[in-house]
């Protein structure tokens, strides 16, 4: 069956044309005009993504994506005519998974759509912790722990290391790594994935000069082991 996907916007031309973007592009659209009728649509049948304008009358978009996140785990795209950096990353902070800005291209939106999809079908399992060696990673509660230790990492830095830990001994390369968690960290980077994995050897390792958990392979990438831990 196609993906289905609720697209919350209140200005009917709009919706339309997003509608037939997505209809056209093989999934199951459905248009709904304000955020109460948002939040209702998600509770009566999860959607496997949901576009979510952030200026729309009864519950502002902001607001609707933060209720949604206290039990769902959806993909969000939300659009909006603000272009600034701070209301990019505050979209982004209180759930959102990638962030469009009005007027955008249609085709846009269905790229943004279609990498969103894709990625949800390769997460792990929100409330599934994922444990490589002595490291815990757990999705739902947002923590890392390193034998029974709870360490502090940046939003960043668990973006990639929960790809990492969801395929223990695979091995990733940075423009990899930069796809599977651009809708955490925008600002994502070959030389980003770098920094992380630097600050996250510091976090995890013994001796992050000579790492035995987090491994580069060289011409190639990152990869997660149990390492001596465990």
């Amino acid at each position: 069956m196609p993906e289905r996907i609720v697209i919350a916007e209140d200005d009917p031309r709009q919706a339309e044309i997003v509608r037939r973007y997505l209809q056209a592009a093989g999934w199951d659209p459905v248009v709904v005009g304000d955020g109460r009728a948002a939040i209702a649509a998600v509770r009566q049948r999860v959607p496997d993504l949901l576009v979510l304008d952030v200026l729309m009358p009864e519950i502002d978009g902001r607001d609707v994506c933060r209720v949604l996140r206290v039990d769902h785990d959806l993909p969000i795209l939300m659009l909006t005519a603000r272009s600034s950096a701070d209301d990019r990353v505050l979209g982004l902070e209180i759930g959102a998974d990638d962030y469009l800005t009005k007027p955008y291209d249609p085709r846009e939106l269905v790229a943004r759509v279609r990498s969103l999809l894709r990625r949800a079908t390769t997460r792990p399992p929100v409330g599934n912790a994922l444990r490589v060696g002595g490291i815990e990673v757990d999705p739902a509660g947002h923590t890392v722990r390193v034998d029974g230790l709870e360490v502090a990492c940046t939003r960043g830095e668990f973006a990639v290391l929960a790809v990492l830990a969801a395929e223990p001994g695979r091995v990733f390369s940075r423009r990899q790594l930069v796809e599977r968690i651009s809708g955490q960290d925008r600002n994502a980077t070959d030389r980003g994935i770098d920094m992380h994995v630097v600050n996250l050897r510091r976090k995890l390792e013994r001796d992050p000069r000579r790492p035995e958990q987090l491994l580069t392979v060289h011409g190639v990438g990152y990869k997660l082991t149990g390492g001596g831990r465990g």
